[in-house]
């Protein structure tokens, strides 16, 4: 009898304590080792790294994009196409030169419906130019922008990014070079905004 008590009283302590858990340790997140530099010391960074082709990344555009409009001041947020074949590179240059022409938010989504719901490649040189004139994007900025050093220099980093965050797959997120998440590690793709919430006021101390 006694030790069917004890039991019972153990199986309810392990249920209270479970209850009382905190948001953090439900919300599952890696710890990079070593943390990564930040660009602005002053902000919290949180990157995301995608790629236009996964079906993943284009579901969990919405609840970015609507996190994008509420974010905390002090965060300061990029875009990272990841490179992990010939094929993502090309959507990566894509990026790179809606970048560099100040024309992501005009582009950016479509070129995600392009790819993933019209099933156009969007590939080459001469597609991707076809695809940023209905843009408002002249031909030839578009073709000089393409060819650059600067966008060149960009794709040879690239590749080396992923890894140096320790990024397998897309979507997945980094806060303040110093935390990563992705849909398998939070839960969800829904739960990856509440991760980085979490992550961003662990950090935010002042910031």
């Amino acid at each position: 009898m006694i030790k069917k008590f004890a039991g019972i009283v153990i199986l309810v302590l392990f249920a209270s304590f479970s209850a009382l858990l905190s948001a953090e340790e439900k919300l599952t997140y890696e710890t990079l080792s070593p943390a990564q530099p930040t660009t602005n010391p002053d902000k919290i960074e949180v990157i995301e790294f995608f790629w236009y082709g996964c079906p993943h990344c284009y579901s969990f555009e919405p609840s970015l994009a609507a996190w994008l409009k509420t974010k905390p001041k002090n965060v300061e947020f990029i875009r990272m196409p990841a490179v992990f074949s010939e094929q993502w590179g090309k959507h990566a240059k894509a990026y790179f030169v809606a970048e560099a022409l100040g024309v992501v938010d005009a582009v950016h989504t479509d070129l995600f419906d392009a790819i993933q719901e019209k099933k156009q490649t969007l590939e080459t040189e001469d597609e991707l130019a076809k695809f940023f004139a209905a843009h408002g994007v002249k031909d030839a900025d578009f073709r000089e922008t393409y060819k650059s050093f600067m966008i060149d220099s960009k794709m040879r980093q690239a590749p080396t990014l992923a890894a140096k965050y320790g990024i397998t797959g897309v979507p997945a997120i980094i806060v303040n070079g110093k935390y990563r998440t992705n849909g398998t590690l939070a839960g969800s793709q829904e739960k990856m905004i509440d991760v980085m919430n979490l992550l961003i006021k662990k950090e935010s101390g002042g910031k």
